[in-house]
């Protein structure tokens, strides 16, 4: 086995494990900081791509997106011309924290060595969730994480023998991608362990998720439990079991979520949270080793409101983490301070958005709490193109601080989850958010923005409760 040190070069070295979001984000701030002479950066990637979009990749499924490489944000070429040397096809299958040194291994000719870091960046990302059931690696079952995995649905898609798909899950990425399916002329079945889809949502705004999703022709499940998946003579998937019935399936989509990928950091003693994501400090600097960094989907963050850790996997949070950890592996100073939630997506023509807790979140952590929903519209109701809009907001009972907020609409309204997600980062009341001065004209809000009618009804409740 080669081994390489890293070291007596005259210079420092950072080793970076994850080439998307937050780990080249990290390297390539800690290069804009550091030259090659004071930094040499190596990153270890086990895919054939740097830096893209996996949230797009519904979008390229569906064919909104024609063009594989436009989810890519920069190409390996790209970070190399930057002094960052990127090794695809390259997976790091040991940390050894003692000795400053991680070993790998190259999926072409399966060579291992060694590589020595003065400094260590973990952005392992996360692995979809594959329950353990017979029949779920059989050919035309697929996950969706990587532009590989794209392509190998699009594939699929285009040679399946028929026009029937099964989504397993409906989270975001099983509502997106039933979407896209349906786009691409496939008759939809989601199943759902869960009695409404969109489990981020509290059961009332999912139950309205549902109703949009049975009316756009997807068949939505609910207390499905997946127990099988069927193959045929060729061993193909044929159908899917759940509750003791067989849903007929050409092709099967898992969207059962991510968990954090850290059989590394586990393996090296490295503290884990609750949810099994890497625990790290305000600097992104992970808990109790001054030299390693983790950010992205193999981390947990602070809940700003709740006050817990818990594991938020969006490209937005990765790349603010990799700007973070580039900065102080380069010398410099910044800080994660948390989140408080916020999501948007979309099926169809229906947008989804939430920010904060949901009920359950509240209760979980002890908070009493008021609830009101309001109903509104896009823009003024005289306006053409106002479109319906559910709001639903929780806020503390006694103090009236805002706590969450969901929104269910047609376009204009998953955006409008932002001013809840900058009030609840500011730590404003329902009454505080009620008074914002919003931009208004009737083609873009009623006098009164929706978010701020929830408000209102919110302040009344508080006030009632009293």
């Amino acid at each position: 086995m080669e081994r390489d040190t890293g070291r007596g070069t005259g210079r420092q070295r950072l080793v970076v494990v994850g080439g998307d979001a937050a780990g080249m984000s990290a390297a390539s701030q800690a290069r804009r900081l550091k030259g090659p002479d004071e930094l040499e950066i190596v990153a270890f990637e086990r895919g054939r791509f740097t830096s893209y979009s996996a949230c797009g990749i519904p979008y390229w499924v569906g064919g909104e997106v024609t063009d594989r490489d436009r989810l890519v944000a920069r190409t390996p070429e790209q970070h190399r011309a930057r002094d960052i040397d990127v090794r695809l096809r390259t997976e790091v299958t040991e940390l050894d924290l003692d000795r400053g040194r991680v070993r790998t291994r190259d999926a072409e000719s399966g060579t291992e060595s060694w590589t020595g870091y003065d400094r260590l960046v973990l952005a392992t990302g996360a692995r979809p969730v594959r329950p353990p059931l017979p029949g779920i690696d059989a050919p035309g079952v697929h996950g969706v994480q990587t532009l590989d995995d794209g392509q190998a649905l699009l594939d699929r898609l285009d040679g399946a023998p028929g026009r029937r798909a099964v989504v397993v899950g409906a989270g975001y990425i099983g509502v997106e991608m039933a979407e896209a399916l349906l786009r691409r002329g496939y008759e939809v079945t989601v199943l759902n362990r869960g009695e409404q889809p969109m489990a981020t949502l509290d059961p009332d705004m999912g139950r309205l998720v549902r109703a949009a999703m049975d009316g756009m022709g997807i068949t939505t499940v609910g207390g499905a439990e997946v127990t099988e998946v069927l193959t045929g003579p060729g061993g193909d998937v044929r159908a899917v079991v759940a509750g003791g019935t067989e849903y007929p399936a050409d092709v099967v989509v898992l969207g059962l979520g991510v968990e954090p990928e850290t059989t590394l950091a586990r393996a090296a003693g490295l503290p884990l949270g609750t949810y099994g994501g890497l625990l790290t400090d305000l600097a992104m600097r992970v808990r109790g080793r001054e030299e390693v960094w983790a950010g992205g989907d193999c981390v947990e963050v602070l809940d700003l409101v709740s006050g817990r850790e818990r594991h938020v996997p969006l490209g937005t949070h990765a790349n603010k983490h990799g700007q973070v950890i580039g900065a102080n592996v380069a010398g410099g100073y910044g800080t994660f301070p948390g989140v408080v939630g916020t999501a948007v997506s979309k099926v169809c023509s229906l947008e989804i958005a939430r920010t904060g807790l949901r009920e359950r979140d509240a209760r979980a952590v002890g908070l009493r709490y008021v609830t009101v929903t309001a109903e509104s519209t896009s823009r003024a109701g005289y306006y053409p193109g106002a479109a319906p809009m559910t709001v639903k907001m929780i806020a503390e009972r006694r103090t009236g601080r805002l706590l969450g907020t969901q929104i269910v609409g047609r376009e204009g309204a998953g955006k409008r989850v932002d001013i809840a997600a900058v009030a609840l980062t500011a730590g404003m009341t329902v009454e505080q958010v009620a008074a914002l001065d919003l931009g208004y004209a009737p083609p873009f809000s009623p006098v009164w923005d929706p978010v701020q009618v929830a408000a209102r009804k919110a302040v009344a409740a508080v006030r009632e409760a009293g």
